[in-house]
């Protein structure tokens, strides 16, 4: 009997492990490991910039901020839908190994990375696409394998643990690259390696194709359409962000402008190609399907709820409430990040609940249900003050966390079970890549709503505190008029923000107790708070409307709904014959997968 179809153990009456749980290990490991190198940055960014000798602060090093920052997930939104469509027409786990693969390499350059100083940044950035390369291939077909693997009734447990992963493994990265980099800024990306060479041998013997490939065209311009176009929108989006000329953000920048049209104009181009090519590589047509259609939308909905919300209750954390009770900016990542546990220990608590209960009474209970729940947690949150207390902040954390690890898994659920077994791996991509540019876009958002409500106040509140604390009315003018975005940006970097917008020599002339006054913990909190606060709170009512719209389109996803298919003969493993005892065995498989679907669809049918 070949390795690569069970491991010895109780779980099935032959005294074998079902391929399931295999499958979940491996793909949950990659998930975790995709997702954990997706934040880790956040919090080791400080160290990052001093080992390459960079001040990200600069204006000439702020394109090196925003590229290691958002760098990462733009590339993969822009390549999930192109590596699914590979993967169903090449083999899902064969591309999903390769996949760990890339992205081990990537991890393995990052360590290494040889240069400093403008040299230095561009490698970080070059080996982080490297990343995001084999981050789209174990993102794109992790869902689908599992989908694969699992039958219909058991697929929200394996999708909703596998979904932890996802979600947790974001939190997990804000701690472990505070610790990591508090020792050696390298560790931040050997962490990864021995995890990627094991996973990538681990998939490579023990998973095995279990849907028959489809030997199509690729559809070249549908994907040079598709990845131009929302990686052109994208970058725009993220420079709109940076200051430009006078302005406090670049949307009045002319590049910007003719990005966003640009990108928009070859997504449109992008969406009548699909229609007009037999062999679309997005396909549109699986929008007619009601439940893919309601949890894509729901999907996007949420993920733009919750998107920007991770960084700017950093962004608060760190800039404000940490300082005021005491740590030191340099501290403040790292605390950040564990102040934000109760969000991760309620999606790790409903996730795989949601998931198993959901196999049973269907996805839109609780799908929805959950959004309704992280909606009252939103404007929950617009009632507490900038110095909260801590125990009312952590409950809606945690509730917060409860109401998107019922929305999840389910919601995945529901999506890969409706459509064909034959195009799961670019639905899988399709709905990935909805959730990731839903991020991207919520932090534009969450970031541009913030950023106006600074702008308005923060001259003004920079000017009096300044002059109230000694300095000359002629330097406080110059000082109060910096750009709102470097302000929040040294916050989040754990920089002290006024040690950064006050020039030494101005400081020089204040007397001991006024510098040590200007420079203090609490101080530039102070100031900042009243202005943060509003434009922070009109930001949760955005995400408390889009979960009630995001409530709204996954309550008509209608019942639980398993799309028919006769389940494919498992394709030969790339090395070795198939033994007599092999062909006994996937025939075995073959007629158990069989008779689960027989019974998925009878449940399905009573419900």
């Amino acid at each position: 009997m070949r390795a690569r179809e069970y491991l010895l153990d109780e779980d099935r009456p032959d005294g074998r492990v079902a391929y399931k749980w295999i499958a979940l290990s491996n793909t949950t490991l990659g998930v975790l490991m995709a997702t954990i190198n997706a934040s880790i940055v956040l919090i080791a960014m400080p160290t990052i910039f001093n080992g390459i000798k960079i001040n990200p602060l600069t204006p000439g090093n702020t394109s090196f901020l925003l590229w290691i920052l958002m760098g990462y997930m733009v590339v993969t939104s822009t390549l999930l839908v192109t590596a699914g469509r590979i993967s169903d027409m090449y083999g899902r786990v064969r591309l999903y190994t390769l996949g760990f693969a890339i992205f081990t390499v990537g991890s393995i350059l990052l360590f290494i990375t040889p240069s400093t100083g403008t040299a230095g940044g561009i490698e970080l950035i070059a080996f982080r696409i490297v990343q995001a390369v084999g981050g789209a291939f174990l993102f794109a077909n992790s869902a689908a394998i599992l989908t694969d693997a699992f039958p219909a009734r058991q697929r929200g447990l394996g999708l909703g643990i596998n979904q932890i992963a996802a979600i947790g493994g974001s939190v997990i990265g804000l701690i472990l690259g505070g610790v990591l980099a508090s020792f050696n800024w390298r560790l931040v990306f050997l962490v990864s390696v021995p995890f990627g060479i094991i996973g990538t041998v681990w998939a490579y013997l023990m998973l095995r194709e279990t849907a028959a490939l489809q030997r199509q065209k690729l559809d070249v311009w549908g994907n040079v359409t598709f990845a131009g176009g929302l990686t052109i929108l994208l970058v725009a989006l993220t420079y709109g962000l940076m200051p430009y000329g006078s302005h406090t953000m670049g949307w009045s920048n002319p590049w910007v402008i003719a990005g966003i049209a640009g990108g928009a104009i070859l997504l449109v181009a992008f969406a009548v190609i699909e229609v007009r090519t037999e062999e679309p590589m997005f396909r549109l047509e699986l929008f007619k399907i009601r439940a893919f259609a309601a949890g894509n939308i729901s999907g996007w909905l949420a993920s733009i709820a919750r998107g920007g919300l991770q960084f700017m209750l950093i962004i608060w954390l760190q800039g404000i409430w940490l300082p005021i009770h005491g740590y030191s900016f340099a501290e403040t990542p790292l605390w950040a990040g564990i102040y934000m546990l109760p969000m991760m220990f309620g999606f790790l608590f409903a996730g795989p609940v949601s998931g198993y209960l959901s196999d049973r009474y269907g996805a839109r209970p609780f799908s929805t249900g959950g959004m309704v729940l992280a909606a009252c947690t939103f404007v929950g949150l617009t009632f507490l003050p900038a110095n909260f207390n801590y125990v009312p902040f952590a409950i809606l954390l945690f509730l917060n966390g409860i109401g998107m690890g019922l929305f999840s898994s389910p919601n995945t659920s529901s999506i890969m079970s409706s459509v064909p077994a034959e195009h799961r791996g670019v639905a899988s991509g399709m709905r990935a890549t909805l959730q990731n540019s839903g991020m991207l876009f919520s932090m534009t958002i969450f970031f541009t709503i913030v950023i106006l409500g600074l702008s308005q106040h923060l001259p003004s509140a920079l000017f009096s505190g300044l002059t109230a604390g000694g300095l000359p009315a002629a330097a406080a003018a110059r000082v109060s008029h910096i750009p709102p975005t470097a302000a929040l940006f040294s916050a989040f970097l754990g920089y002290n923000p006024m040690a950064h917008i006050l020039p030494a020599a101005t400081l020089g002339h204040l007397s001991t107790g006024e510098r040590a006054h200007l420079l203090g913990h609490g101080f530039f909190p102070h100031l900042i708070s009243p202005p943060f606060m509003d434009g922070l709170r009109y930001a949760f009512y955005v995400s408390a409307a889009m979960s009630v719209v995001a409530a709204i389109a996954s309550l008509l996803r209608g019942r639980q709904y398993f799309h028919e298919q006769a389940p494919a003969a498992p394709v030969a493993p790339p090395f070795g014959a198939n033994t007599r005892e092999d062909l006994e065995n996937d025939s075995i498989l073959v007629r158990a997968e069989a008779v689960e679907a027989r019974e998925a669809r009878a449940h399905a049918n009573r419900l």
